[in-house]
C-alpha cells in the first residue's frame, strides 16, 4: 500500500500552488492554553519538532499551517525551516492575537499589515504563500467593514503574500471569502457539515478550500469496528472542492498513520 503523498499533490484552487492533501497544523508547536483537544499534551522541544517536520516532508506533506494566535509557533518554525523554504507551502493568518492566555481580534488594515510583516520576520521568509483571516465568527462584518481583505489584496500585489482568504465559521462568510479572495478554510467533518455549500462553490468556481477540524479535533466517535480516521478521510476526499485537510498532530506515529490512510482513500477513489 502506498504510504506517502508525494505523487498525490493537487492544485490549491487557482493560486498556482500545489499542496499535499494533508497539511500539518502547528498550534501544538507553540500553544497549550485554551485549546480544544480531548487529551492534554506537552509542547515538543526543538529536536522533537525538527524530527516531526522531517517526517512530514519525507511522507510527502508540503503544506504547513500556522498563525500568530498559535503562541510561539511562527517563531519556532522560522529556524526549523531554514534552508527548506521552497519545499513548503506556508499558510499563516491575521486578525487574532493570543496573549496572556486570552484571544483578542483586530481586523484593521493597519494591524493586518503589521501582522504580516511580523509573520515574515518570524518565519524568516520574504513571502508567505497564503494568509487567512482568523475570524471571530462575525464573518460578514469582518469582510465587509474592517478593511482586512483590501489590505491583504495590497500585500498580494506587493508580492509579500501569494494568496489570501478567510478562516470563518459561517456559510455566508465562506462564500463571500471565495468570491473576493483565493481560499476559504472551513470546518467539515463527520460531526459537522453545515459549511458544505462553501465546498460546492469552490469546486464549481475553481477556488481553494482548506479543511480545519477534519477529525473534529480528535472528538469523532463512531460505532465499534469503524476506523474514524478512514471514515473521516472518505468523507473529505470524496468532495472535489477539498484541496487539503489540516491535521494538527505532534505524534509521529499518528502522522504516518494519517498519511497512509489518506493515500489509500484517495487512490481508492481514483
Amino acid at each position: 500500500m502506498k504510504k506517502t503523498l508525494h505523487e498525490l499533490h493537487r492544485p490549491l484552487g487557482s493560486t498556482g500552488l500545489s499542496v499535499s492533501p494533508l497539511g500539518l497544523g502547528t498550534v501544538k508547536l507553540g500553544r497549550d492554553q485554551g485549546v480544544k483537544y480531548p487529551n492534554g499534551f506537552k509542547i515538543p522541544d526543538d529536536r522533537e519538532a525538527e524530527m516531526l517536520l522531517k517526517l512530514a516532508r519525507d511522507l510527502g506533506v508540503n503544506l504547513i499551517d500556522t498563525a500568530p494566535a498559535y503562541g510561539t509557533s511562527e517563531e519556532r518554525l522560522g529556524p526549523l525551516l531554514r534552508g527548506q523554504r521552497h519545499e513548503w507551502v506556508i499558510v499563516s493568518k491575521v486578525g487574532e492575537e493570543f496573549e496572556g492566555g486570552q484571544s483578542r481580534h483586530d481586523f484593521s488594515a493597519a494591524h493586518t499589515r503589521l501582522s504580516v510583516e511580523r509573520s515574515l520576520k518570524r518565519l524568516e521568509t520574504d513571502f508567505i504563500d497564503l494568509v487567512l483571516v482568523h475570524s471571530d465568527g462575525n464573518d460578514l462584518a469582518v469582510l465587509n467593514e474592517s478593511g482586512v481583505y483590501e489590505a491583504l489584496a495590497e500585500l498580494k500585489q506587493q508580492g509579500k503574500i501569494r494568496g489570501y482568504g478567510f478562516s470563518g465559521k459561517t456559510v455566508e462568510g465562506g462564500l463571500l471569502a471565495l468570491r473576493e479572495g483565493d481560499c476559504a478554510m472551513v470546518t467539515y467533518n463527520l460531526n459537522e457539515q453545515t459549511e458544505r455549500p462553501v465546498l460546492d462553490y469552490a469546486a464549481s468556481h475553481g477556488k481553494a478550500v482548506l479543511v480545519k477540524k477534519a477529525l473534529a479535533s480528535g472528538h469523532v466517535c463512531l460505532s465499534p469496528g469503524i476506523d474514524p480516521i478512514h471514515a473521516s478521510f472518505q468523507l473529505l476526499f470524496a468532495h472535489p472542492g477539498v484541496a487539503s485537510a489540516i491535521v494538527g498532530t505532534i505524534n509521529p506515529l499518528h502522522l504516518a498513520h494519517n498519511v497512509a490512510i489518506a493515500a489509500a482513500v484517495i487512490l481508492g477513489q481514483t
